[in-house]
């Protein structure tokens, strides 16, 4: 009984890990990145530097809360898709309500919390579809790449496609570009939002742990299904690293720039 059970968590463990564990890798890198960038505006531009990408990133993020409240049956009371405060540091807000217990729900605060990550991965998908002209070929590497020892291969390929000669040719990828830094410069859950994925994360394990230890006294190997889902999420592991790239950039051109600039200043 009890080598049944540690089977259990280790194969809930590795479906966690596996596919619900690139939200939390990512998410903690981007809003480190995205305080950071943010810290050095305030200090030197001030509130306004923020709001250049501010205007066209907040409303997605908060579109995405919206989105997944809806899907799992919260009840929206307050919409405000960009209605920046200086003194709170507030861009938008989303508030919205659930039944405590309804698993349904609780659940549902996992995703609605990810939600501006998956919103904003979604949408920088379809930015990268209809505005790079090699758009429909990027994607192309990762779905074929089905062995994981040549996913790394495939991704260096997609990025390659990415920051092609002909892409950096056509205005439309700088089109692409500062959407994506505008997308990127929000895509990351505030600390609120932290809390209620940590909310919906422990019930989400309770249930996927008690669906495997009935799916194992049956002999069903749930891991292999779940786990087929990551050929799909190379994807959005991808679109997760290209906007990790976009926010170190934007991170390093603010404290170079403008840090330069605040340096000057603070010697005259």
């Amino acid at each position: 009984m009890r080598t049944f059970f540690l089977a259990a968590l280790l194969t809930t463990f590795t479906q966690v890990i596996g596919v619900l564990g690139i939200f939390f890798v990512f998410g903690y890198i981007l809003a480190l990145l995205q305080q950071k960038t943010q810290a050095w505006y305030r200090k030197t531009v001030g509130w306004k530097g923020i709001l250049w990408t501010a205007w066209f990133g907040t409303p997605f993020h908060e579109f995405g809360h919206i989105i997944f409240a809806k899907l799992f049956r919260h009840k929206i009371s307050e919409i405000r898709l960009f209605s920046p405060d200086e003194k709170s540091g507030n861009l938008g807000h989303v508030a919205h309500q659930y039944n405590p217990r309804n698993l349904y729900q609780q659940i549902g605060n996992f995703f609605v919390g990810a939600a501006p990550m998956i919103f904003g991965t979604i949408m920088l998908s379809l930015f990268v579809i209809f505005l790079l002209p090699n758009g429909k070929e990027i994607f192309g590497p990762l779905t074929q790449a089905r062995p994981s020892f040549l996913f790394l291969a495939s991704l260096a390929q997609t990025l390659r496609l990415f920051f092609s000669w002909e892409n950096l040719q056509a205005w439309n990828f700088w089109l692409f570009l500062y959407l994506s830094f505008c997308v990127v410069g929000h895509i990351a859950p505030s600390e609120e939002d932290r809390r209620g994925m940590w909310k919906g994360f422990v019930w989400l394990i309770l249930l996927l742990l008690l669906i495997n230890i009935i799916t194992l006294l049956f002999s069903v190997n749930l891991t292999a299904t779940i786990l087929k889902v990551n050929q799909y999420l190379g994807i959005v592991f991808a679109m997760f690293i290209y906007a990790t790239i976009i926010a170190l950039f934007h991170f390093l051109l603010v404290s170079a720039v403008l840090g330069s600039i605040y340096k000057i200043k603070s010697l005259s």
